[in-house]
């Protein structure tokens, strides 16, 4: 990222409380629950009840110490993972993980777009091409012509519309004492639609878009605040940034598990307890919920993937763009004007509009989320791996390297990641 005139010029207070220092980590956490991950999580309780909320408590420790690692690369070093990984590493390799992460995040991008269109349509009526090209042109021009410190608050009040999915637990019956005892003792099935189930779950949580958006967003913090510096170079800052980094991406992940868990629970106790088992998307979820469950889970259901996705979409584009121009050598910044970083913002309106527009063909919507699937999973565990080695490298880190129970973590984040990855391919291999 580099420095240049920002697109606003009003001064920036010092933050005081606890929600406003709450930032990278929290609209990562909460742009992990899109359309699409919502469509798995409804699959997920849908076709196996409660045998599949263990998973996110076995994923949460996961996300948290890999986040917390590209979080502190960031913030550390004062550049994101695509100009790190361009400094220290094979540029060939760069570049191809760049492009498989334009290509997948291109895909979320239309299966949002499409599952918000949807959900409009299923609210309040009308035609549902309009409103997903709405909604698109919303998001553009929230990311393009909005200051980046104007911008990040949209996207932070706009997680709190994950808690639709906590309401719509009021509006069921939920048997809490088989809740409990299925979360701590599954009854796996093992089948291959389990695996396959289980395996989606974990890319879907622990995303390599997730990484780049949130290294990418540390040193936006870091380039829109002048007193801060990277702190290999102001190691006297490291400590407050440090603590922050942690309880940030904490409750973040935390946040982004409890609603999945939410999303899961929902839809076990209602469409999977009615031996409604296929789910495909999150629209369908939603409508299944309104004979069962009432108008009022149904609406909650239905306002949660258009908010969700207006969260989504900004972190797809954006964790794609920034990782081009980290490759590329562009200048970089939400906070620049579109003049400024012309190719940054290209690439940004390029993924909304390619995606737009796959929403629009005739190409099957959950295959291709299957094989951005696949992608993901491909793409994130090479990418893990040089995390954790750049981590621990004190030409990336200064005397900040990681070590100890974060480290421990990570390299476990990365070795379910890779057995999840393998177990992908091995039903492959058996389908």
């Amino acid at each position: 990222m580099e420095a240049g005139v920002s697109k606003g010029t009003a001064s920036v207070a010092p933050t005081s409380s606890w929600l406003e220092k709450l930032g990278p980590g929290l609209v990562t956490g909460a742009a992990d629950d899109d359309p699409s991950g919502i469509a798995t999580y409804s699959q997920a309780g849908a076709a196996f009840g409660y045998n599949m909320l263990w998973t996110v408590l076995f994923t949460y420790p996961l996300m948290v110490a890999i986040q917390i690692i590209s979080a502190r690369i960031g913030r550390v070093s004062g550049h994101g993972l695509a100009t790190n990984i361009r400094r220290h590493y094979p540029v060939s390799f760069l570049y191809a993980v760049v492009i498989l992460l334009l290509v997948a995040n291109t895909i979320n991008i239309a299966a949002d777009l499409t599952a918000m269109g949807a959900a409009v349509n299923l609210v309040v009526g009308g035609p549902t091409r309009l409103y997903t090209i709405g909604l698109a042109l919303f998001s553009l021009v929230l990311q393009v012509f909005v200051p980046y410190k104007s911008y990040v608050r949209v996207l932070k009040w706009l997680t709190l519309a994950l808690f639709s999915y906590v309401g719509v637990v009021f509006a069921i019956q939920i048997p809490w004492a088989t809740v409990a005892i299925r979360t701590v003792f599954p009854h796996p099935s093992w089948s291959t639609v389990y695996l396959t189930t289980v395996v989606a779950v974990f890319g879907t949580t622990i995303s390599p878009y997730l990484f780049f958006w949130q290294a990418s967003q540390e040193v936006e913090e870091l380039q829109s605040a002048p007193e801060e510096r990277a702190l290999r170079k102001a190691p006297w800052q490291a400590l407050e940034n440090l603590r922050r980094i942690g309880s940030d991406t904490r409750i973040g992940m935390a946040f982004s598990n409890l609603i999945a868990f939410f999303i899961i629970l929902t839809t076990a106790a209602t469409l999977h307890a009615h031996n409604i088992t296929d789910i495909q998307t999150s629209s369908q979820a939603a409508s299944a919920l309104k004979p069962i469950a009432g108008q009022f889970a149904f609406l909650l259901f239905s306002v949660g993937i258009i908010g969700t996705g207006l969260l989504a979409l900004p972190v797809l584009a954006g964790s794609a763009a920034y990782a081009m121009a980290g490759a590329f050598r562009w200048k970089n910044s939400l906070e620049l004007e579109p003049r400024l970083a012309k190719r940054f913002y290209g690439i940004i309106v390029l993924a909304t509009v390619v995606g737009l527009a796959l929403g629009f063909t005739s190409i099957d919507p959950i295959k291709a989320l299957f094989w951005s699937a696949v992608i993901n999973g491909v793409t994130a565990v090479p990418i893990m791996v040089l995390m954790m080695k750049m981590s621990a490298h004190p030409e990336v880190m200064g005397k900040f390297t990681i070590s100890g129970s974060l480290r421990v973590a990570g390299w476990l984040a990365t070795g379910v990641m890779g057995a999840a990855v393998l177990a992908m391919f091995a039903l492959l291999v058996v389908r």
